[in-house]
């Protein structure tokens, strides 16, 4: 999702410094963005010049360090609360004291990420949803010590990029992940069950409830992998049982059935 929440600060005309762990994966984003952009430019949503002027706005980078004249930051790394902290003690010394320090977390405290840094008051999140270039929502998250300027701040940023903001307290999955996962985790168990195939189940939610997208092709468009994640750490969180993750989600994560991202989940790719 970092390529994406690049692809829309550029557009709307922020310097944005993208930063990741090889140059292979930056080489990749770039070339994402590239290719999203003119997907937008053929559907003419932008000008090939918007185009342009986007890709020339965004660096690239290996070096934590180049963060440090950052206004604001989004991070956007794997959904494990030790990596996270970790990255959020890195940052915090990085960044100056006035900088707006951000998570895309989709389920983990931002009261504990923001528990690491010196700056509690500027830690929240902003979840952006998949894939960030067209989808409108963006889950605000405020933390127990982040103050009310930082909030205004954020939410007018969301409006500048035609995003729509949802402001919502610290919780273990938010709001969006919080009803989200068990709708997932209840499809994985109804196919277990052989109640349904994956199109059936798709079918009745998407023509039956008037969802975009079946729980379990948006698992696959999420990633199995993160779902698990995401339903462990609620799980352990809340202790409810529904959260624990039904055994054919895990054993697809054991078998690197991850979805579309490694052309098998529910469904191949």
């Amino acid at each position: 999702m970092g390529n994406g929440i690049a692809h829309v600060f550029a557009l709307k005309g922020y310097d944005v410094v993208l930063v990741d762990i090889s140059k292979d994966v930056l080489d990749k984003a770039i070339a994402t963005i590239a290719g999203n952009l003119d997907r937008q430019v053929k559907k003419e949503v932008i000008k090939p010049e918007d185009r342009d002027a986007a890709l020339a706005r965004i660096k690239p980078t290996l070096d934590l360090s180049e963060l440090r004249d950052c206004q604001l930051v989004v991070e956007a790394i794997v959904e494990k609360e030790d990596a996270k902290t970790e990255l959020f003690k890195k940052l915090d010394s990085v960044l100056s004291p006035d900088a707006i320090l951000t998570s895309n977390t989709s389920s983990i405290s931002i009261s504990k990420l923001a528990s690491v840094t010196k700056r509690p008051h500027k830690v929240a999140g902003m979840h952006f949803m998949n894939p960030v270039p067209v989808m409108k929502l963006v889950e605000l998250v405020k933390g127990k010590e982040t103050s009310d300027e930082t909030m205004a701040v954020i939410k007018e940023l969301t409006e500048r990029l035609d995003k729509v903001p949802a402001i919502v307290n610290d919780s273990p999955g938010f709001v969006s992940n919080r009803v989200l996962m068990p709708m997932i985790n209840e499809a994985a168990h109804v196919l277990m069950e052989g109640v349904a195939e994956p199109e059936a189940i798709d079918t009745v939610m998407k023509v039956g409830m008037n969802h975009p997208m079946g729980p379990l092709t948006l698992a696959d468009l999420i990633g199995l992998d993160v779902v698990v994640d995401i339903l462990n750490y609620i799980y352990k969180e809340k202790g409810d049982p529904k959260f624990k993750p039904a055994q054919i989600l895990v054993d697809k994560v054991k078998a690197g059935e991850l979805g579309r991202k490694t052309g098998k989940g529910f469904y191949t790719y």
